[in-house]
């Protein structure tokens, strides 16, 4: 097993619409499905609701590390905490990068989620396998959303 998922895309859409649509916390949460309660603020934490059916029970907590328009947005989160009786405070969060860059058809848009290895062995696999599966799904959501 890998130490971190990547996942690329050309969007036909330019820089500038894809990155309102991962830096501004509405657009963002409308394509990740998530109700988030105020803008990223590097350095903060971001805080909401999931909205994706059976997991709307989960809070979606995130501390954003770096926003640098218009071609890196960051945040790290404890990966598939979704246990409501498990305490997670003690893990390593996992660091999730959005970096976009311009090209003839639009935007490439690649997605890392790196650290797994600090995931507590016990969850790594399963971790792992639902957000590898998780960003191949948003890949498909901020497609449909930026190219409406």
């Amino acid at each position: 097993m890998s130490d971190r998922i990547e996942k690329t895309i050309e969007l036909n859409a330019p820089l500038t619409r894809v990155w309102q649509a991962i830096s501004d916390h509405r657009q963002f949460g409308e394509w990740f499905r998530v109700k988030i309660d105020a803008p990223f603020v590097a350095g903060e934490e971001a805080r909401g609701k999931i909205l994706y059916p059976g997991y709307e029970h989960i809070p979606w907590t995130v501390t954003v590390t770096r926003v640098e328009e218009p071609s890196l947005f960051s945040f790290t989160w404890i990966p598939y905490a979704v246990d409501p009786d498990t305490d997670y405070s003690a893990e390593t969060p996992t660091l999730v990068e959005f970096r976009l860059e311009p090209t003839a058809m639009g935007t490439r848009l690649t997605i890392t989620e790196s650290g797994f290895d600090k995931v507590p062995a016990y969850r790594r696999a399963e971790a792992f396998r639902m957000n590898d599966g998780g960003w191949a799904e948003q890949i498909r959501n901020i497609k449909a959303h930026v190219e409406r």
